[in-house]
């Protein structure tokens, strides 16, 4: 049974082990300090369900989400404020890979959440922008640094100086998106592609690359390595390292448990 909060409803699919946030706000999918909270909590219930192996983010109507509730803002006290990108961000954080599927606008802080999760997967008429700057502000959820690091500094820097908007076919080229869909038909068939192919490998293992590949990435190479090294002799003592090796030698789909 689905559950509803703020403007965000969560519901299961594939016998509980897919999650799927869905943003169901208007047209726009305005991303109120409601949608913020309640999107933080429903992480915490996710994470904490053994069931769940995936989550997808999506959302109805035209768009994905137009960002951020802008009157809203001044609403709250800029002390408030300091913790900003702790909620709508939550898939970061998040030991279980985060899909987003993305049609239409994904502006200001509908693309910072899109930029905290790990595969984004849009429609060749999206487009991407963090247009702060047109109201004399920055982006506050992690926008910046998580652009230049997907984008690279130069671009991400033109993007968030000038707030021009992304094009799908660009997001694509320069690895913002790991799909570019022609139309929405496609994109839900892409995405359930790519949840399937999750779903069959073990959710420790996904955990672990989703942790080495998000800690690495931020400290030099040989300490992404030595990461990379331990974790990978962690995984030597599980059993699902153990089923797959077996499957593979009785060429046979292996039955992960994720222990």
């Amino acid at each position: 049974m689905p559950l509803t909060g703020g403007e965000i409803r969560l519901e299961h699919s594939h016998d509980g082990r897919v999650a799927h946030l869905i943003l169901d706000h208007g047209r726009y999918n305005i991303i109120t300090m409601e949608t913020r909270r309640v999107m933080a909590e429903r992480f915490t219930e996710i994470d904490a369900d053994d069931r769940v192996q995936v989550v997808v983010i999506r959302a109805e109507g035209e768009h994905f989400t137009s960002g951020g509730d802008i009157a809203g803002f001044m609403e709250v006290e800029p002390v408030d404020l300091t913790d900003l990108g702790q909620d709508v961000t939550a898939a970061a954080r998040s030991p279980k890979p985060v899909i987003v599927a993305i049609d239409g606008y994904c502006f200001g802080v509908g693309l910072e959440l899109a930029l905290s999760a790990d595969i984004r997967i849009a429609t060749d008429r999206s487009r991407f922008a963090l247009p702060e700057m047109k109201l004399g502000m920055i982006p506050g959820s992690g926008g910046t640094q998580r652009l230049a690091r997907l984008i690279g500094l130069s671009r991400a820097k033109y993007h968030v100086l000038t707030g021009e908007r992304i094009t799908g076919q660009q997001a694509l080229d320069w690895g913002l998106t790991s799909h570019s869909c022609a139309d929405a038909e496609e994109l839900e068939k892409t995405v359930d592609e790519v949840v399937g192919k999750l779903l069959g490998y073990s959710p420790m293992a996904m955990r672990t690359a989703k942790e080495v590949l998000d800690r690495g990435v931020d400290g030099p190479l040989y300490t992404g390595i030595e990461l990379e090294r331990k974790a990978y002799s962690m995984l030597r003592a599980s059993h699902d390292f153990a089923e797959g090796v077996a499957a593979f030698g009785e060429k046979r789909p292996p039955r992960f448990e994720g222990r």
